[in-house]
């Protein structure tokens, strides 16, 4: 089954890549940042790994090497995965940048 039709079938509104990256998390206001694994990006949105508790429907800042700090939404939870959906997506040229620097092969 070709990527398309998998993105149809699962309702993505964009490719996702699996990657491995580690980022920063901070709540709007809070200056305490905590560490999360970034697990798949794409430009709407990522997939992270933390044992700090977020909560769905939060407004959260992630920093990922190399970008400032991109506004965007707890969407989800289950268990220590999040799914976060950015405010603004990336662009794709910042998108394939870092596809290309923390792939996961």
């Amino acid at each position: 089954m070709g990527r398309e039709a998998l993105n149809q079938r699962d309702n993505r509104r964009a490719m996702r890549l699996d990657v491995r990256l580690a980022a920063g998390l901070r709540e709007p206001g809070s200056s305490q940042r905590f560490d999360v694994d970034v697990i798949d990006l794409s430009v709407v949105g990522f997939r992270c790994e933390t044992s700090f508790t977020l909560v769905t429907g939060s407004a959260v800042f992630v920093t990922i090497p190399g970008l400032g700090p991109l506004e965007c939404t707890v969407a989800w939870r289950r268990g220590y995965i999040y799914g976060c959906e950015f405010d603004r997506p990336l662009h794709n040229a910042v998108f394939d940048h870092i596809a290309a620097q923390h792939r996961k092969l």
